[in-house]
């Protein structure tokens, strides 16, 4: 007999996202995926100033901020014709790096290790999952070095960003940091301690976990379809990134295909929202809050491409660039991550030679450009995989704003014609121990990384509470 299991909230991530598996034979056959709070952000900048978009959005996580500012300075410039260049560019890869080197060891030290590790002894590790101990691997006690890579990353972050989280200096037209010797000097010398972190514990310990639970290597896999946009421009003509863009899909995984964004469409048929807006693409999205709303079970969206589900995150930018390509499952995406992790902090390095002190960081002639009507799409990469913002002027205001994030790719519900979102996919066929504390189905939804903060923002308790040791 099938038996349903919830697990709400799913912890150790950014946000608030429940799990709703049905169990069978000792695996899971089926999966909802339930991000539990509105977003209301597209509603908020309806009517504003566009200038207020960058500092808006990146309100909307306190994990990745530095890619909605990204995504909207890019979406505003794109709508006035212009590109920011030179030291602008270089400082905006920069801190949108930190934040990447901040996330990344966030989540497997803090939120994704503990699902194969024992933790401290002590709160807030505790209670946790009854793991047995694992001899060699001593992830739990690199955690208070890892915590301050963490801080090192966001105090990095900051030289440029002013502050982390939330960086206030990305504008549209370019960036309100000015590249001095004494931030450089700070900078490197954060940035070579990062660097010698990521290669002596945090390779080292993903590789030790990878061995330690192979059977990992095999589990989670999901459609096998990958999607990236693209960052960290190497170019002011945005021309060369150091992650482009591209997608594969299962049955051609060596095929990396070019992204055509007018094939982007998001189902709202299982969501709470108006079925008006059914498959719209994001250029004429709406969004219209309808709770309670029958056979709907999620706040998030379904994005599709070509009406496909597709996977977004450190592993699908490693597999389209042709730098990781072992394989896709829970334990690939934690090794892609780690090793996407050393390649953009060495990347910075040679960035960070690249800044000219005193030089010219805005574009003086942009406020001028902004048009009192136009659109513009900003394309960019979170820590946590592809993200869009798109954005319509009209009369200098903001007249529609349509955002999405890459945990609505990776945890969407079902669309219309019934397919299963990445996650909900990754679940189905995944083999359970003990149903009564089923961490197998925390240790797929964990290796996504999911931040539904930026999927989704008013939660009614309601129900029955059922209680896990996570």
């Amino acid at each position: 007999m099938a038996t349903i299991k919830i697990v709400d909230p799913v912890t150790r991530i950014e946000g608030h996202m429940k799990i709703e598996v049905t169990i069978e034979g000792g695996q899971v056959i089926d999966a909802q995926s339930t991000g539990t709070l509105f977003r209301g952000f597209e509603t908020i900048l309806t009517g504003r100033d566009p200038w207020d978009a960058p500092i808006i959005t990146e309100r909307i996580c306190g994990v990745c901020p530095t890619s909605h500012s990204m995504a909207s300075v890019m979406a505003l410039e794109a709508a006035a014709g212009r590109k920011a260049s030179g030291n602008a560019r270089i400082l905006r890869n920069l801190v949108l790096g930190a934040d990447y080197l901040h996330s990344h060891i966030l989540h497997f030290y803090l939120l994704a290790a503990l699902d194969y590790v024992k933790g401290p002894a002590s709160a807030p590790w505790t209670p946790a999952w009854d793991i047995p101990a694992t001899s060699g691997l001593d992830i739990a006690g690199h955690i208070p070095t890892a915590i301050e890579a963490r801080r090192r990353a966001h105090e990095m972050g900051a030289l440029f960003g002013g502050r982390m989280p939330h960086p206030h200096t990305y504008v549209a037209g370019g960036i309100t940091a000015v590249p001095t010797s004494d931030k450089i000097t700070k900078f490197g010398a954060h940035l070579d301690w990062l660097i010698t972190f990521i290669q002596n514990f945090y390779l080292v310990d993903v590789q030790m976990l990878s061995n330690v639970y192979p059977e990992y290597k095999a589990i989670g896999d999901g459609y096998r379809n990958l999607m990236a946009f693209g960052v960290f421009d190497l170019n002011d003509a945005g021309t060369t990134k150091l992650f482009k863009r591209g997608f594969v899909r299962a049955a051609s995984p060596k095929t990396v295909r070019q992204v055509n964004t007018n094939s982007i469409s998001e189902a709202v048929t299982y969501s709470w929202y108006d079925d008006t807006t059914n498959n719209l693409a994001p250029t004429n999205g709406s969004t219209k809050p309808i709770y309670p709303k029958s056979g709907a079970y999620s706040w998030l969206k379904a994005p599709r491409y070509l009406g496909e589900p597709f996977e977004a995150g450190p592993l699908a930018r490693m597999w389209v660039n042709g730098n990781y390509r072992k394989g896709i499952s829970v334990m690939d995406r934690h090794v892609a991550r780690a090793q996407e992790t050393l390649k953009i902090a060495q990347a910075m390095k040679t960035w960070l030679g690249q800044l000219t002190v005193g030089g010219a960081v805005y574009d003086q002639g942009f406020t001028l450009d902004m048009p009192a009507s136009g659109s513009g799409v900003g394309l960019t990469e979170a820590p946590r995989g592809a993200l869009g913002h798109w954005v319509k002027v009209a009369s200098g205001k903001i007249s529609n704003y349509q955002i999405i994030t890459p945990t609505c790719w990776n945890a969407s519900p079902r669309d219309g014609k019934g397919v299963r979102g990445p996650i909900e996919d990754a679940l189905i066929g995944t083999p359970i121990k003990d149903e009564h504390q089923p961490i197998e189905v925390v240790r797929v939804i964990h290796s996504f990384d999911p931040c539904l903060s930026c999927a989704v923002h008013v939660m009614r308790p309601k129900g029955k509470v059922t209680v896990f040791s996570a």
